[in-house]
């Protein structure tokens, strides 16, 4: 059994990236080929030099919604509220979200225009709020008035919001509801894009995954008990799934851009005439992949340089293992160290092949 601890590794400050790489396809790539257990170095936009022949690319297309606000309360003070808007549904009259001070139920909290929200309940640090507009019109108003929930790591105020909302934010977000973004798709311009398409034996499809706070929180005991994570909302549709369904009959290398976009791939692998395929559908996810698992859909990863000790780092670790690599994890990220790549969300990119 894994314990906690065993994905530690000591970071320097300034190898915490506060800022994208500009252009952001200049970040840097670390590419780790498994088989002949070779480590390469390049940037970002020659990416398509290093994909394996005829692979399949998938992209999560969920959209950051600037969910982070600071609202007033009733008695005047300031407080700070982060609503979980990709944990909302369709028919939900309440709004989870969680509070940087003390709450009682009933409280109001107020916007700056004449909407607010009343507190109707709490479960553990978690604070359901109803509000005084439809969900709808919430979405809207929180683009006037949110903030973009970059996590706690990026520090000193270096981009202005404006800026925030365009670089924590892929070129293909799509779909609005994430409160952090899928870090992997950071990498991409239409310069990188029209590269693979020249390629010509390069795929893309596009799922969704709309990614909570719990994404990049260290991985806890009871984790590690249940054998689950948060639970988020994930779709894969028809047509996705039909072209990822022929790229398996191919022998196509499936390589998901990101963690969650590998995450949603195999909570809907299913086994049909001793070979596995991808359901097209929506249902909410809470897959926890570690150490040891064999993966059924995704052959390789692009994806960031994780948090210590975080559910990102397992699910890294484990398709190495699966891939059966020389090196593990934290092998990969000692020389990404000796060679000062940029960790993190707005860090640099490692391709697994």
């Amino acid at each position: 059994m894994i314990s906690l601890g065993s994905y530690d590794y000591s970071l320097p400050k300034e190898l915490i990236a506060n800022t994208p790489a500009s252009p952001r396809d200049s970040s840097r790539l670390f590419i780790y080929d498994t088989a002949s257990d070779t480590v390469m170095f390049d940037r970002f936009w020659n990416l398509h030099k290093h994909l394996p022949e005829n692979a399949h690319l998938i992209f999560n297309d969920t959209k950051v919604v600037p969910a982070r606000l600071w609202l007033r309360k009733e008695t005047g003070g300031k407080i700070q509220v982060l609503l979980l808007m990709n944990e909302l549904h369709p028919q939900d009259t309440e709004v989870k979200g969680i509070v940087d001070r003390k709450l009682e139920v009933g409280a109001k909290l107020f916007f700056d225009r004449v909407a607010h929200l009343e507190v109707v309940r709490q479960e553990e640090q978690f604070f359901f709020f109803r509000p005084s507009i439809p969900m709808s019109e919430l979405f809207h108003l929180l683009v006037i008035e949110g903030h973009t929930p970059v996590p706690p790591y990026i520090k000193g105020g270096a981009m202005k919001e404006t800026g925030l909302r365009k670089k924590y934010q892929s070129i293909f977000a799509k779909h609005p509801a994430s409160v952090a973004a899928p870090t992997a798709s950071l990498h991409f311009t239409p310069r990188v894009m029209g590269r693979l398409d020249a390629r010509k034996d390069i795929r893309t499809s596009f799922l969704t995954l709309h990614v909570g706070m719990g994404t990049f929180a260290p991985v806890n005991e009871e984790d590690l008990r249940t054998r689950t994570l948060h639970r988020e909302f994930c779709l894969i549709g028809k047509r996705t799934a039909g072209a990822i369904d022929r790229s398996l009959d191919a022998g196509r290398p499936v390589i998901p851009v990101g963690t969650t976009a590998l995450r949603t791939l195999e909570c809907f692998a299913y086994p049909y005439r001793d070979k596995y395929h991808v359901l097209a559908g929506a249902k909410g996810t809470n897959i926890f992949i570690f150490p040891p698992y064999e993966f059924k859909i995704a052959s390789g990863l692009i994806t960031n340089f994780h948090v210590p000790n975080s559910s990102l780092m397992l699910l890294v670790d484990a398709l190495l293992e699966h891939k059966r690599s020389k090196r593990r994890i934290l092998d990969l990220y000692k020389v990404a160290i000796e060679e000062r790549f940029r960790f993190f969300s707005f860090g640099d990119a490692m391709l697994i092949k």
